[in-house]
């Protein structure tokens, strides 16, 4: 009932810089979270970057301490979208990143389920 698509990974050199985009489609009522994760070889899924919505004037937004400075969380949330820009990507970035949503759709309106998407690679190396 609910899909997330991502786009935007790629092969980038250290230093450099990709834009991830994600959006939620379906018969959503609404979307409470919205963010990135990712998982490297080996080691377990970690968050990224999220934003919540308890007030869409003032949205949480939680960051990494290993990316904060370098990577910056955004979204639309009329359109569902989340954004993610990644800056002076580094080697130890590389992983596959997923898109997350906690959605409320018409079959489970009001309470949310977690949603992700199929995940996009991101390598980092010269």
């Amino acid at each position: 009932q609910v899909q997330l698509v991502e786009s935007g990974g790629g092969l980038v050199q250290p230093g450099g810089s990709l834009r991830l985009s994600c959006t939620a489609s379906g018969s959503i009522v609404s979307v409470s979270a919205m963010g990135w994760y990712r998982q490297a070889p080996g080691k377990e899924r970690e968050l990224v970057a999220i934003i919540t919505r308890a007030d869409d004037a003032n949205p949480t937004t939680d960051i990494a301490d290993s990316v904060k400075g370098r990577f910056t969380i955004s979204r639309d949330t009329p359109k569902n979208t989340v954004d993610l820009q990644m800056n002076s990507l580094k080697p130890e970035d590389t992983a596959v990143y997923y898109c997350f949503g906690k959605v409320a759709h018409q079959g489970s309106w009001p309470s949310t389920e977690n949603y992700w998407g199929q995940g996009t690679q991101v390598t980092v190396s010269s």
